[in-house]
Parts: structure tokens; C-alpha cells; sequence
């Protein structure tokens, strides 16, 4: 039987720790193409690359093995991966291991899970995996049983077209891991703050600072799971329509008089 072909790509940057502790993972699983940012591009969201060239540099290449770096985005890596170096699908896509959590509102600002909504865009089944350390040098050893268990199952059962996972693993000991929870995705906002400075020719610049709040009471959201140490999947789709406020909305007169 042929090996699936996994694409795996991040936002911490090619070099990071976690994703080459996830790589070594999914050579057990396929055949594996990794194509990520060459350095960080935390933050970035889904933003694409259109006002300068993106360029691909190939750092290895062996049997079942390939690794590239390019100057873009993680969804740009994601492009380049399906139409410039595999120019075709693959089979699974898997994006992290994020240094830091991606649960709740965060998911908007990730370039970790913009990759994973590109990827189901594309129709390629795509798995986003978080530790909420943001530590360069995070301890992921405990990771790697829930993502070889999740793995397997959408390997196994796939996922429905323009549906992926958020998959957010608390950074603490696995013996204290209760276990996978299928949760929904919590209610938050980043409560921000600039932080106003002068640089040495005293001219203003600003740093962006803050904390983030949740606002859920309930116990089946991601922010809940990991404050109570389960791993959190929240399943995600791209669709933002507000499907409960269409016939509201409806009723407005919005035609012109």
C-alpha cells in the first residue's frame, strides 16, 4: 500500500522546536513534506504575500523526506506545498506544534490555524496542534500521544469537506492529562494595551501588550477543557455566516426607497 503524503507546516518558523518534534511523528504515519515559514510569522493570520516574490529553499530531501523553507506566510507555505512542490493534494495536512495556546478568539490571529483553514479550503483534510507554552524551548513530550491518537482517526475517518480540527494541549506533566475533549470554541477577547516608548531619537513607537479574558461560564469550551487539563478539539469551518441571524436580518428594509 502507498504511504499518505503529509504536508506539515507551522508559524514559529521552520527551525522551530515544535515542528520538528511533530515531524518526526507523522514519519511514522507517511510520507512527509514539510514547507513552513523560514522564520516567524506568528500573528499573521491568513494573510497572503501579493506585493513581493516568494521564493522556496529546499533544506532536505531524502526517501520519504523532503524539507523547505519559503520567505512567505504559513498560507503561502500551504500554496506553495500544493501547487509548486507536490502539484497535487496531500492527504493530510498538520500545522504546529504551536508554541502557545490557539483556543478561542485566537484562531482569528493564528498563522498556525490559518494554514489549517487553508488546507480545508483546499479540501485537504487539516489539523491544527497548540501547546500553551510559549516557551522556545517547550517540553512537548507529552503531546504525542493525543496527536498520534487524532491522527489516526482522521487518517482513518477522514473529515467532512471545509471542516478541520483545532486540537489545544495543556503544557503540564502527561500524567496529568485527563484526557480528549470535543468541545466548542470559547467566548474571549484580548483585553489591549500600547505600550508607548521613545526610541533613541525620540521619536514614538508603540508595543502591543495585553491579556486575554474569557468570557464563558460553561463546561464545554476549549478555554474550560484546558483550564480543567483535557486536551481540547474544537472542529472548525470557514463558513462565517451567522446562519441564526439570516432571517432577522431579513426583515430589515433594505430596499432603496
Amino acid at each position: 500500500m502507498m504511504r499518505p503524503i503529509i504536508l506539515v507546516t507551522n508559524d514559529d518558523g521552520v527551525d522551530a522546536k515544535g515542528i520538528t518534534f511533530l515531524t518526526e511523528i507523522m514519519r511514522s504515519f507517511g510520507d512527509v513534506v514539510v514547507v513552513a515559514p523560514k522564520e516567524v510569522m506568528s500573528g499573521m493570520g491568513h494573510a497572503v504575500t501579493v506585493k513581493s516574490p516568494l521564493r522556496v529553499k529546499r533544506i532536505t530531501r531524502e526517501d520519504g523526506f523532503e524539507k523547505y523553507s519559503c520567505n512567505g506566510t504559513p498560507v503561502d507555505s500551504v500554496k506553495l506545498a500544493e501547487q509548486v512542490i507536490l502539484r497535487k493534494k496531500p492527504d493530510l495536512l498538520v500545522s504546529g506544534i504551536n508554541h502557545g495556546s490557539n483556543s478561542a478568539v485566537n484562531i482569528l490571529y493564528s498563522g498556525t490555524m490559518a494554514a489549517v483553514i487553508e488546507g480545508s479550503i483546499s479540501g485537504i483534510p487539516s489539523v491544527g496542534f497548540s501547546l500553551t507554552d510559549f516557551s522556545p524551548n517547550a517540553d512537548f513530550s507529552s503531546c504525542e500521544q493525543y496527536i498520534r491518537t487524532i491522527v489516526e482517526n482522521v487518517l482513518n475517518e477522514g473529515l467532512p469537506r471545509g471542516i478541520c480540527l483545532n486540537v489545544n494541549i495543556p503544557a503540564i506533566p502527561g500524567d496529568e492529562i485527563k484526557g480528549i475533549m470535543v468541545c466548542k470554541q470559547g467566548n474571549g477577547q484580548w483585553a489591549e494595551e500600547f505600550d508607548e516608548r521613545k526610541d533613541p531619537r525620540n521619536r514614538d513607537y508603540y508595543w502591543l501588550t495585553g491579556v486575554f479574558r474569557s468570557f464563558e461560564n460553561g463546561n464545554d469550551t476549549d478555554e474550560w477543557a484546558l483550564a480543567n487539563k483535557y486536551v481540547s478539539v474544537v472542529p472548525v469551518h470557514y463558513d462565517l455566516t451567522a446562519h441564526n441571524e439570516l432571517s432577522t436580518i431579513k426583515k430589515w428594509k433594505l430596499n432603496a426607497q
